[in-house]
């Protein structure tokens, strides 16, 4: 079973004095998380800007993981442009520093906000993924041989996802994240399907018997407090967390909820896997 620690996103030391931000508290925690029972590791950076930049920040929190831990698995979020144009190329020279065997993919938009006093829904911001962006995307992962995580906001995301898996053009070593929203979503207002077992089989039914890798998240939740994490790990599925998405009462370490899903984990007969055996089961592709 797989378990993959989204250590910060876009949460800030007000909201949690826990998240790592600095690329020296991003490898600790990396390391801290890998030690606890994390296969794969997810951050952002701090600093964005031109692709060469952008890669720079994350070698600069990633050189001291891989040294330490020289299998383990660690990836980006996207780069996002000067008007907010999605991006994906800073994956680039991080494919050809040697660190990178799995890339960012998110293959559709969805409306992201708040909520105004009402409980109505605000915002004018559109986190967008064209299809030509998509395809770039995908592009990326089979020019430079990176496996890649699939997240999905909305069901649609996943139709898309399996669009191209019909056609035979998803890259290898394609892993699939169906991110649950509870009413609180990523910063206010919900999105998608909420973290229920109905939800959980809607999905299940879209992806048929199609043998890909998937994993269960709650944004704005605790998604091993909800059941369907335990639901997921009954039906051969794999875990998302971290603080990046965590959103109950507490302030956790991201180690912390790693810990919290190894004892799920054990609980329901399904031993962890380490970053090696994580590269196995989703058949990553070597260079």
């Amino acid at each position: 079973m797989i378990i993959e620690a989204a250590i910060n996103g876009s949460v800030g030391k007000a909201q949690n004095p826990n998240v790592p931000i600095s690329p020296e508290e991003i490898a600790a925690d990396a390391i801290a998380c890998l030690d606890a029972g994390a296969a794969i590791i997810h951050n952002h950076v701090d600093t964005f800007g031109p692709d060469a930049v952008a890669a720079e920040r994350y070698l600069r929190g990633w050189r001291p993981v891989l040294a330490a831990r020289p299998e383990a698995l660690i990836y980006p979020t996207v780069n996002p442009g000067p008007g907010g144009e999605i991006g994906y190329d800073h994956q680039v020279p991080l494919a050809e520093s040697g660190l990178l065997r799995i890339a960012i993919v998110d293959p559709g938009s969805v409306n992201l906000g708040g909520r105004g006093p009402d409980g109505i829904p605000t915002g004018g911001f559109v986190y967008r993924n064209s299809y030509d962006a998509i395809a770039h995307a995908f592009g990326i992962c089979r020019e430079h041989a990176l496996g890649p995580s699939i997240a999905i906001y909305e069901p649609g995301w996943l139709r898309t996802t399996l669009a191209w898996w019909d056609a035979g053009r998803l890259p290898q070593g394609a892993m699939i994240k169906l991110y649950f929203s509870t009413e609180r979503g990523l910063i206010g207002a919900p999105f998608g399907l909420p973290p229920t077992a109905a939800a959980l089989d809607a999905y299940l039914e879209i992806l048929g018997d199609r043998p890909l890798p998937w994993a269960v998240s709650v944004v704005g939740g605790d998604v091993v407090a909800a059941d369907v994490a335990r639901l997921a790990l009954e039906r051969g599925g794999h875990l998302h967390l971290g603080v990046e998405f965590y959103g109950g009462q507490r302030q956790p370490t991201n180690v912390e909820l790693v810990t919290e899903a190894v004892a799920l984990c054990k609980a329901v007969g399904r031993p962890v896997a380490s970053s090696p055996e994580a590269a196995e089961l989703l058949d990553l592709p070597r260079r």
